[in-house]
């Protein structure tokens, strides 16, 4: 591992005085067979790094882990004006939803981009299956883990509650909001303007363990945001043996086809509609958790790294 920080920048990759010029210099000391770069939509040291790699003619795979929605008309024109859609690099992305944006800044045929995938320790999710406990009083428990950043739209996921407890019986339905971030003391705020702080539990920042846990008390994983790319804690959960709401579109339908896994909605109303209609569909909200108690996803180390290996090859034969 070669970290290329400075004190300059506070620690951070990111120098773009010397920064290219010291990642050069490892390459060439490590004279790679492949050089592989995970990027987002502001990823200033991936594209420093893409960069270096391909003056270096060197085979590499760039591997895009966000939607690139907003930056794309941005980032096409810096495509062509770079000649980036004529370079040798093999293109990648952690879903079909995050690749079919690659393929529009790249000016690719659809389905050209190959999916390189997210993945975790499944069995270790699965494992927590067997410890699930129905909650006795027949209350169904949604749960949703993520960072409280306005991308993730937690505000959205309360006010989909908020629709949902209006429809339902008094107490029929719960929600806990694990994570913590910069919206901490506005999604507290919002859960106390719809009255909710005795339906609603935000516990902040768990472990892993108490993660697991928490998704042994709990029914359904509710997954808001729009530009989710893959979807690695709804993945988690789904493993876990959670019905999971998300939204279509997104990295999320990877693992989620729409009545087999959980319910994909196209709007927060139709989330909220998705919530009532697993407090009152018993049966089916019975079937969704059995399905993904006994199925499970192909999304383990082993696949990935194997998917790795594939572009990994095709790299080397076309460089």
């Amino acid at each position: 591992m070669h970290r290329l920080g400075s004190r300059f920048t506070a620690g951070l990759p990111v120098n773009p005085w010397s920064g290219p010029r010291r990642m050069r210099d490892v390459l060439r000391e490590v004279r790679p067979d492949v050089v592989h770069v995970h990027s987002g939509l502001v990823a200033p040291f991936a594209y420093d790094g893409a960069r270096t790699a391909r003056a270096l003619e060197l085979p590499t795979v760039v591997t895009w882990h966000s939607m690139l929605d907003g930056g794309i008309p941005v980032l096409r024109a810096g495509t062509r004006l770079l000649g980036w859609r004529e370079s040798r690099i093999v293109p990648t992305a952690v879903s079909r939803a995050a690749g079919a944006r690659v393929e529009t800044v790249m000016g690719l045929e659809p389905g050209s981009v190959q999916v390189v995938p997210n993945a975790i320790d499944v069995a270790d999710w699965q494992e927590k299956v067997g410890r699930r406990v129905p909650d006795p009083d027949g209350v169904v428990r949604f749960v949703s883990t993520m960072r409280l950043e306005p991308r993730k739209r937690g505000r959205h996921l309360i006010d989909a509650f908020a629709e949902a407890v209006v429809a339902l019986p008094d107490g029929a339905v719960r929600l806990t909001i694990i994570g913590a971030g910069s919206e901490d003391e506005l999604l507290r705020r919002r859960v106390e303007k719809h009255g909710l702080e005795h339906l609603v539990d935000m516990p902040g920042r768990l472990t892993r363990a108490e993660v697991g846990a928490a998704y042994a008390t709990a029914d359904v994983f509710c997954s808001p945001a729009i530009l989710e790319a893959f979807g690695i804690a709804a993945l988690e959960a789904r493993s876990a043996g959670l019905a999971v709401i998300a939204r279509r579109g997104t990295g999320v339908v990877e693992f989620v086809d729409h009545g087999d896994e959980g319910l994909l909605v196209d709007s927060d109303g139709g989330m909220a509609a998705a919530m009532v209609r697993l407090a009152v569909d018993r049966e089916l909200l019975d079937r969704l958790i059995d399905h993904n108690a006994h199925k499970v996803p192909p999304f383990t180390w082993e696949i990935a790294t194997a998917r790795a290996a594939d572009v990994y090859a095709q790299a080397c034969s076309q460089a």
